[in-house]
């Protein structure tokens, strides 16, 4: 809405392309802060009515395969969920307002966002509203990846001629492996898993809230680089034009989940569900196959990827031994299983998230 008022605003719009960032002719880095900003105070406003409407329709029902884990979340149980309503929401209503819609970056991440948050949100109806445990495993499956397919088939439009557009890079070595039409694979198989990563980290009050924060921020600044000429050839990066429109979008994240986590926190008011948790991975993953940086994320989001491999290995290690690798997956639930208080495991993930999320932005000056 912003940049189309501004090019209609005639001189207005000229001054201001004289001054703008990157590729964008539209003070990009302005509309980044603000759509951050619009999407935490539409949470924070939108919170308390969307709060207590899912509180008379849609509450969590602790019903796990352990009875231990189910005894440990007993306080839980009938804490409102789907929160992730008002977390995409909030996203669409900041992009909407901040973003290009001429862009394809920017269109690419609202269907993103309300594809997953529409798919999560009725395997989160299933679940509640019935007596199964959501949608089938391979059906929800094969939605993601009709849903990732059709995002990644509008990235490869965009992106096949532009230099590096459709390549796996490494951000140190100078390594580079074209991948072609194999980029819609791939880009598929990557959304999907990082969508299921951040569904498998949401367990704990605040947990995947805190670490998308991070990962979020970390890939703001990546997207913003991408579509920075100048920046991104003094980082060595792949240049993406247009890409910078994209960080209108992590930012937006960003700031509604962090208007989430106000309520979100310990003790938490509401639960994102599958509403929240889908949408949020598949944006992070998106931003990262944009930016052709999907090495960096499974550093950055490397709490994501830690959870989902916990999963994967107890499984693994109980189909061959029928013994338990870990007390209980996913990675989280093992610490509590230790005795440690919630609070004390969710805090520590966030550091652990932090960390990462600077270790991976630092690999870019690793030549």
């Amino acid at each position: 809405m912003i940049p189309w008022l501004l090019r209609h605003l005639g001189s207005l719009a000229q001054q201001m392309e004289q001054h703008s960032a990157g590729d964008s002719k539209v003070y990009l880095t302005a509309r980044i802060a603000l759509a951050a900003v619009i999407s935490f105070l539409a949470a924070i406003l939108l919170g308390p009515i969307a709060i207590g409407w899912l509180k008379q329709h849609f509450r969590e029902r602790i019903d796990s395969a352990s009875e231990t884990l189910n005894q440990l979340h007993a306080d839980k149980a009938n804490t409102p969920t789907m929160g992730g309503i008002f977390i995409i929401s909030a996203v669409v209503i900041a992009t909407l307002i901040c973003g290009d819609l001429t862009n394809l970056y920017v269109l690419t991440g609202l269907f993103v966002a309300i594809g997953f948050c529409l798919l999560g949100a009725y395997d989160d109806f299933i679940k509640l509203s019935t007596s199964r445990n959501g949608i089938r495993a391979k059906q929800k499956l094969a939605i993601q990846f009709l849903l990732a397919g059709i995002a990644v088939g509008m990235l490869y439009f965009e992106q096949s001629g532009k230099p590096y557009g459709t390549d796996f890079v490494f951000p140190f070595g100078n390594l580079v492996i074209p991948m072609g039409v194999g980029f819609i694979a791939w880009g598929m198989f990557v959304i999907s898993g990082t969508s299921n990563g951040g569904n498998l980290t949401d367990g704990l009050d605040g947990l995947a809230s805190g670490c998308a924060i991070f990962t979020g921020a970390a890939f703001v600044g990546l997207t913003y680089v991408a579509g920075h000429a100048a920046i991104a050839e003094y980082l060595t990066v792949p240049f993406i034009p247009g890409s910078g429109e994209f960080a209108i979008v992590m930012g937006a994240l960003v700031g509604a989940v962090l208007g989430f986590l106000w309520f979100n926190c310990y003790p938490a008011q509401v639960f994102m569900g599958d509403a929240g948790s889908l949408p949020i991975g598949a944006l992070i993953a998106v931003s990262a196959l944009i930016t052709r940086q999907e090495f960096l994320l499974v550093i950055i989001g490397g709490v994501f990827v830690i959870e989902t491999l916990s999963v994967i290995a107890q499984v693994s290690w109980y189909r061959l031994t029928g013994n338990k690798l870990i007390r209980c997956s996913p990675l989280h639930n093992h610490f509590l299983f230790q005795g440690e208080h919630e609070i004390k495991v969710v805090t520590r993930f966030w550091i652990g998230s932090a960390v990462l999320a600077i270790l991976g932005v630092a690999c870019l000056k690793i030549q």
